[in-house]
């Protein structure tokens, strides 16, 4: 009488299942019925494994952190000093190897630094991480600590980040790339920090412009 898969073969099938659909699709497209179907398992199969989407995408993704721990973290203490918290998160996520290397491939390629095509699956995966941390992340914890305009504010912070972090990992422009991760939370934390800050509202769209 021939055996089921083991639990190990369906913890694989369904971490690498996922992973293929959050780097085709991205995290918001993708659900866990979906990531079921693609491991050929039930869904109920998928949510015995894993209690929501946030800990299925970070452990197919092999992310540096928890989800389920990252906003509590960010907004418990107050939004005093979540700036810094922030920019220490990013920091966190740019220490996994695989994340620095799916991004230097794609902002290489969009600088022309690499002579072969951009990679579409180091594409998809650092576009699914982003678009994670911005969402369900950054988003989330603004929008939990009563921050006005949360998604329009996450959106800068997650921008001025990306800019930040391309420069100091990627492009290794100095005295960016040498600078350490204390030197960099104490340049960056305050101005991610007027970004969130409530009582800085921001500009409203000039008149005869929606």
């Amino acid at each position: 009488m021939s055996q089921g898969p083991s639990a190990g073969d369906l913890a694989g099938a369904v971490s690498a299942a996922a992973r293929s659909l959050f780097v085709s699709r991205g995290y918001a497209k993708t659900t866990i019925k979906s990531v079921a179907t693609a491991a050929g398992v039930a869904p109920s199969i998928v949510s015995s494994m894993y209690r929501n989407k946030e800990q299925l995408f970070a452990a197919a993704m092999s992310l540096p952190f928890d989800p389920t721990r990252a906003i509590p973290l960010l907004v418990a203490p107050g939004l005093d000093g979540m700036g810094e918290r922030i920019v220490r998160l990013a920091l966190g996520v740019m220490s996994d190897d695989q994340v620095r290397k799916d991004a230097g491939a794609v902002v290489g390629a969009a600088r022309g630094y690499l002579d072969a095509p951009i990679d579409n699956a180091a594409l998809g995966s650092f576009r699914a991480i982003s678009g994670f941390v911005q969402e369900e992340v950054i988003d989330r914890a603004l929008t939990a600590a009563g921050v006005p305009d949360a998604r329009m504010r996450g959106a800068l912070v997650s921008a001025y980040l990306a800019g930040v972090l391309s420069t100091r990992y990627m492009v290794k422009l100095e005295p960016l790339a040498s600078a350490t991760d204390e030197e960099i939370v104490s340049l960056v934390g305050p101005v991610i920090q007027q970004l969130i800050d409530p009582t800085v509202p921001l500009p409203t769209a000039r008149p005869g412009r929606s």
